[in-house]
């Protein structure tokens, strides 16, 4: 199992100092999210000041870039850093897609998968020259001169990952990515029972096996110096569980432990906008399912304890700070390999 750090900037400016650190501590891989800032620009200037650490997006949004944009993108950044690139995808939602991005709304994982192989079929036309040759129901691409391609590149095989919730992106990743992203709202039965079923039946039509996929998991981990941080850290994330656990995305998760009424009063609440009050609807037993607890020592074998077997990749959904606990954190990792 490798072990990343998360990148939540204030200013894409940091990312160089923090991605250098991250590789200092010896973390096999960072990863940058679309929320604020272009996640791209973040590792572009992450590239320049680190030299063998893996570079992510976590993810950045598919539906509102063509996969021609986005191909160029990659391309450039997986050249600048020297092949390190892992290209993470994810849908959105459809009110963020409509009326955040003034997008058009598809049927997501059909879409997803034509948009993947999309992006390979371009990169291929670079990389091999020849024209450019692809006719889906989403996308048509029949239009690459010479004058517009970059031409081929020393690390032309760029990982792509699907973030996935339900079971339908699943088996997307599982017949055309190359890794799985698991949200952080998640619980070890959601995992064996929706997400990476989901997957394997995406493997098995597509004839692969599980070994072709990485699973990579972002974690709820309440750690810290003290048994108070420690607390105050995995009360903090109340709020968060309640805040993801209202949207209709995640009800499958919210039956599946039987939590179905929780979501639907948390549903309620965000709809009348009285956020202040979600967090009091998540009881105590229903966020133990979702946070990980333990000193900065402590966290490397408890995370192995819960995810060995189950995911490739994992990190605390923590912004890396460079901190010396997160140094504790690879240390206790490595010994326990």
């Amino acid at each position: 199992m490798k072990i990343d750090a998360e990148l939540l900037v204030e200013s894409p400016g940091d990312s160089p100092a923090l991605a250098s650190k991250a590789e200092e501590f010896g973390f096999d891989g960072v990863w940058v999210n679309e929320t604020k800032h272009d996640p791209f620009v973040q590792l572009s200037l992450a590239a320049g000041a680190t030299r063998k650490i893996q570079l992510g997006t976590s993810i950045a949004v598919a539906f509102t870039r063509s996969p021609t944009t986005l191909a160029y993108t990659a391309w450039d950044l997986q050249s600048l850093s020297g092949g390190r690139l892992i290209l993470g995808l994810g849908s959105q939602v459809k009110g963020h897609i409509e009326r955040r991005f003034g997008m058009k709304w598809e049927s997501p994982a059909p879409k997803m998968n034509e948009y993947v192989t999309a992006l390979r079929a371009v990169w291929q036309s670079w990389q091999k020259g020849g024209g450019l040759s692809f006719d889906g129901r989403f996308y048509k691409l029949s239009l690459m001169t010479p004058f517009f391609s970059p031409g081929p590149i020393g690390d032309p095989r760029i990982p792509v990952f699907v973030a996935g919730v339900n079971e339908g992106m699943c088996r997307v990743a599982g017949e055309v990515g190359d890794g799985l992203h698991v949200h952080p709202l998640h619980t070890t039965k959601y995992l064996r029972e929706v997400a990476l079923a989901g997957l394997e039946k995406g493997l098995k039509k597509a004839g692969r096996k599980r070994a072709d996929v990485e699973v990579t998991a972002s974690v709820f981990a309440a750690v810290g110096g003290t048994a108070a941080d420690i607390r105050a850290l995995k009360e903090s994330y109340r709020q968060q569980v309640a805040f993801y656990s209202s949207t209709r995305t995640y009800m499958r998760l919210m039956e599946l432990h039987g939590w179905e009424s929780v979501g639907e009063r948390l549903h309620e609440l965000s709809v009348r906008g009285e956020w202040q009050k979600m967090a009091g609807e998540v009881p105590d037993e229903m966020l133990d399912e979702f946070v990980v607890e333990g000193s900065w020592p402590e966290m490397a074998g408890v995370l192995m304890e819960r995810y060995d077997g189950l995911v490739d990749r994992v990190r605390v959904y923590l912004p890396f700070d460079g901190g010396k606990g997160w140094r504790a954190l690879v240390s206790g990792f490595r010994a326990s390999h």
